[in-house]
């Protein structure tokens, strides 16, 4: 829970306005743990001399899936741990107390203290299976990253791409895709091109981007041909036409992958005959490329199954869970789209089945899901809009006041200019309208109180 504190400027020492956050309890808020590794809690900004900074303040970490409990006091506070207890202790005490009887476990009587911050992150990470070495790995990427960003000319970018070839791997690869990503939702276009550019080059100089590079070309090939094809009516012949003539290894695995579901017995039959009316080599071809796709399209199957069986298996668990809603946000990161096909598969059946309860409990996780899928810019637009006066929507803003920045206000301003231009009913464009005003408004007499 975030709660605003004065302290002073750490450079200026002028006093400011805070926004602390220590405790950290997974048990009542999933998304603690992102917010506490993303390094952006406890961030202050001072407006007369610019300082932006993290504050030192006592942090409680709590996970009660791993049994953590760990403790932080910056050491340069200085305080004696006599002290330290007296200030923690009601922290820890809130973990106890939320927690049901069942689950108060031993390791709340021995909460781990961390010399610093970063062995707590360490901590934390190795509990979800990151070890020292791959957090090193990571930031040798990075280092690396930085350096080919730097460098000003493609010569010197290619030499140091050869030099460090064992460090660019498909995580690497995974991190600037990531990275370029983040940039773009965030409007830093320079940033963007700089890492597409960048992109461009390791597809062009390293082993593993130009195996990268011909398999997104393959597989968009494929995805080509199977469009020309379909143009007309997708038969199982046309498709084994493109599978036989398939030039690559790639692009028949790309093929194979795409067309999955028409690979049936019957194309199967289909493939046989021509096998029995082939000879000589063509005949050893097509045998040698029938054993090839029936292991791949074995795989897959077992790949389809192993990703359904856990996705059942996680169901399974959300629902076995009293708190459904809890539950299901806790495994948010797990869930994929075979798992929403399995939940789909699941409240059909139940349907089916005149199963009340599992119905409604199904529900449940399909709502939390739903929610989950809305941006919360989006879903609190969708709050000021839908409420019947001023006095409502300044409670929803002063609910929601650390959303209120910038880049809300410019999203609401757009929604509010698109909807006029695009004719939507006169009620709507009032509402955005009327909407942004209060924001903006609500926004300048915050800025006025801090100043």
């Amino acid at each position: 829970m975030m709660s605003q504190t004065r302290i002073n400027c750490p450079r200026c020492r002028t006093p400011i306005q805070a926004d602390v956050e220590q405790l950290f309890d997974l048990n009542s808020d999933p998304q603690a743990k992102q917010r506490l590794l993303s390094g952006g809690v406890n961030v202050v900004n001072c407006p007369t001399c610019g300082y932006t900074g993290n504050v030192g303040v006592p942090i409680v970490y709590h996970d009660p899936d791993k049994e953590l409990l760990l403790t932080f006091f910056p050491p340069d506070m200085g305080t004696p741990v006599n002290e330290q207890e007296r200030m923690i202790g009601p922290l820890i005490n809130r973990v106890v107390d939320r927690l049901p009887m069942e689950k108060r476990k031993a390791y709340l009587l021995r909460p781990q203290a961390m010399l610093t911050f970063q062995t707590m992150i360490d901590k934390i990470l190795e509990a979800d299976g990151i070890t020292k070495e791959m957090i090193e790995e990571q930031e040798k990427r990075l280092n690396l990253l930085r350096r080919l960003l730097s460098t000003t000319t493609a010569e010197t970018r290619v030499e140091i791409m050869r030099s460090e070839e064992k460090l660019i791997d498909e995580a690497f690869f995974m991190m600037l895709a990531q990275l370029a990503e983040v940039s773009m939702q965030q409007g830093e276009q320079r940033t963007a091109q700089a890492l597409a550019g960048l992109q461009a080059e390791l597809l062009e100089n390293t082993k593993l981007g130009k195996e990268l590079k011909e398999r997104s070309d393959e597989t968009q090939a494929a995805i080509r041909s199977l469009q020309e094809a379909g143009e007309k009516g997708l038969t199982r012949e046309k498709l084994l036409d493109l599978i036989v003539n398939a030039p690559t290894e790639t692009r028949l695995t790309a093929l194979v992958g795409l067309a999955r579901s028409g690979l049936d017995y019957q194309f199967f039959q289909i493939l046989s005959s021509r096998i029995e009316q082939a000879s000589g080599e063509e005949k050893t071809r097509l045998l040698e490329l029938r054993e090839k796709i029936l292991n791949m399209t074995r795989r897959i199957d077992e790949e389809v199954q192993k990703q359904m069986d856990e996705s059942n298996k996680l169901l399974e668990k959300i629902l076995g869970e009293p708190d459904i809603e809890k539950a299901t946000a806790e495994q948010l990161g797990e869930i994929n789209d075979t798992f929403v096909n399995v939940l789909k598969s699941e409240l059909q059946e139940a349907q089916q089945q005149h199963d009340k309860e599992r119905f409604d409990k199904l529900q449940r996780v399909i709502k939390v899901l739903q929610q989950a899928s809305t941006p919360p810019e989006v879903e609190l637009v969708e709050q000021l809009i839908g409420a019947t006066d001023e006095a409502g929507r300044r409670k929803i803003l002063e609910s929601n006041s650390e959303m209120i920045t910038p880049e809300f206000l410019q999203l609401l301003n757009q929604l509010a200019v698109q909807s006029e231009t695009e004719g939507q009913p006169e009620e709507v464009v009032n509402a955005l309208q009327t909407a942004y005003k209060s924001a903006m408004r609500f926004s300048m007499e915050r800025n006025y109180r801090k100043n």
